[in-house]
């Protein structure tokens, strides 16, 4: 008889792309799983729900009391309008998590989901400052540009040192992933841009810059994502480092585009002079046009902005830099886990296919 005790793991930010990926990956290895998020969304079955404004210590404090995780995985941070702002609340946030936890004591390991933006900077200071050479390398020095993420990492470091945990820090470079009620993603994005264009009979065209058409570039496949943050989490080799996580090949945006377009049945374009954004050509049709196609397919939301954001996947391929990433440290680690880029793409669309999120 196994008399083994559950594991115990919170996810923060538990119902975001990367948050419900992992939530379902713990649960289905037999941990249990407390999920906490501001807005008390859909969380994945199995998960317990756990709601709390992570900028109200007392609140959060209240909703972890008596939790007590192993492990902790944070994937959840707060859009604000200025980098200072960005670092302060997405700081605080963590500050008010680890003070909650501290009380119960038992956590053993923290994994913090970050980004690209390591590398790159900033939103407000994007890609202006970037000294390293692609690949990106973890050792590479932190830009002088004030950044969140960087923040985020000295309050993971400081909790670590004062409650004895150890650490890991992910870097992922843009997300295809398949969540509910979550618009940060770019497959769901880009998979109602073509469906608007067919049905307004406009071509597909590419909506950012021509140097992210024509440069070397990676993403991270959301279950990718999860298996490494898991993995770091029950594994020595992953204590006490930063990881990058992408999916381990290589693409031209030139070279998947076509693919996808033929995949939804549309004609597509490249880039021509200035970017024909999402945020500038999508608003004035697409609420119309989404509304009138899930009525006629019976789509399970008929709300475009509660599927697509514009913005999120114009910063990603409106960049003027090349943005990829090296994964020999992973590996030589003992993470070996990769995926196929447009694989990854067609799979989180069929995935929305089933869940009549998509016609």
């Amino acid at each position: 008889m196994n008399t083994s005790p559950t594991r115990r793991a919170l996810v923060v930010g538990s119902t975001g792309i990367a948050g419900q990926t992992v939530s379902r990956q713990l649960v289905d290895a037999g941990w249990d799983v407390y999920g906490l998020n501001r807005r008390g969304g859909r969380q994945v079955d199995g998960v317990t729900s756990v709601q709390a404004d992570l900028l109200d210590a007392d609140a959060t404090a209240a909703a972890l009391a008596g939790i007590a995780p192993e492990i902790v995985i944070i994937t959840a941070w707060i859009r604000k309008e200025t980098e200072a702002q960005n670092i302060a609340v997405n700081s605080a946030t963590l500050r008010n998590v680890f003070a909650a936890l501290e009380p119960d004591g038992g956590v053993r390991h923290v994994a913090l989901l970050t980004g690209l933006k390591h590398y790159l900077g900033p939103f407000e200071d994007y890609a202006t400052g970037v000294k390293a050479e692609t690949p990106f390398h973890e050792d590479e020095p932190r830009l002088p540009s004030p950044n969140f993420y960087y923040a985020q990492e000295d309050e993971l470091f400081a909790a670590a040192q004062r409650m004895g945990f150890t650490w890991s820090v992910h870097r992922s470079h843009t997300v295809f992933g398949f969540a509910v009620d979550n618009a940060m993603n770019m497959v769901l994005t880009l998979s109602v841009y073509a469906n608007i264009c067919k049905e307004l009979g406009r071509t597909f065209t590419f909506p950012g810059s021509v140097e992210q058409w024509n440069f070397v570039t990676d993403v991270t496949d959301s279950d990718l994502l999860g298996e490494q943050l898991v993995w770091a989490s029950t594994h020595p080799e992953g204590r006490n480092e930063a990881f990058n996580i992408a999916n381990g090949d290589l693409f031209r945006w030139r070279w998947l585009w076509p693919q996808i377009a033929e995949y939804f049945g549309v004609d597509w374009a490249g880039p021509t002079g200035e970017p024909q954004t999402l945020e500038s050509s999508m608003p004035a049709v697409a609420p119309a046009t989404w509304a009138r196609i899930a009525e006629r397919e019976g789509l399970a939301e008929h709300d475009v902005s509660k599927l697509a954001s514009w913005w999120h996947s114009d910063s990603d391929l409106g960049r003027e830099v090349e943005c990829f990433t090296d994964m020999t440290k992973s590996k030589e680690a003992g993470f070996l886990n990769f995926r196929s880029t447009p694989k990854s793409f067609f799979d989180k669309v069929e995935r929305y296919r089933a869940a009549r999120l998509l016609p």
